[in-house]
């Protein structure tokens, strides 16, 4: 049985207050105006600060989506940054709409995390993959694979948010951290992997296949 919580991210608490108490003065005051603003503004907070329950496959060979959003890249590549081995890059684009918890694609040891300041381009651009702050989780899952799940930030967004430490030991589907306001995520994962979305396909955190380990 889920421990029941409260369907929204902590990080998002300031923001909401803040717009609520706004809204409560330029109530009082009788501007009706700014206060209708200001109400929709605290609704939309609400909603992107949204952190629902997720129902996480049990098959122990599946890696989990980190992120809700659309598939923007599948590709081969030599990734010599994070795990110094050819691997399947997935790219998942985050807009403003979609739930921006993150989560774990697999059960695993953290054994790094890495943070390198950049610049904030649209999270979809090729100058955003290239050049953008980002912080990188790297983990060691039980059999060993080496698998990075990197947070870029975007046009809009200027936060990120890991909630694990090295050493941490985190589950399938496990909350990791949060992008602010429109962003993207990469998945790095072992070549020997079955990839199973497509570029342009919608996808679940902690819900949607990315793909199969052997």
């Amino acid at each position: 049985m889920l421990a029941p919580k409260v369907p929204v991210a902590q990080e998002g608490y300031p923001f909401i207050g803040f717009s609520a108490f706004l809204t409560l003065l330029f109530a009082i005051l009788g501007l009706t105006g700014p206060a209708l603003l200001t109400l929709l503004a605290t609704a939309f907070i609400l909603y992107f600060f949204r952190d629902p329950e997720r129902f996480i496959p049990e098959r122990a060979d599946a890696l989990m989506s980190p992120a809700d959003g659309k598939v923007i890249l599948v590709e081969e590549v030599m990734d010599q940054t994070f795990t110094g081995s050819h691997v399947y890059k997935i790219s998942i684009f985050m807009n403003i709409f979609n739930v921006h918890v993150n989560r774990s694609p697999c059960d695993g040891d953290v054994d790094r995390i890495i943070y390198v300041p950049g610049m904030f381009y649209s999270a979809d651009s090729a100058q955003g993959a290239l050049r953008n702050e980002y912080c990188a989780t790297l983990l060691t899952t039980g059999a060993g694979r080496k698998i990075a799940v990197v947070q870029v930030a975007g046009l809009i967004a200027r936060r990120i948010v890991c909630w694990l430490e090295p050493k941490d030991r985190v589950r399938r589907g496990q909350r990791i951290g949060l992008i602010r306001f429109g962003s993207r995520v990469d998945l790095y994962l072992p070549k020997e992997t079955s990839i199973q979305v497509a570029v342009g396909q919608k996808v679940i955190a902690g819900e949607t296949v990315i793909g199969l380990l052997p």
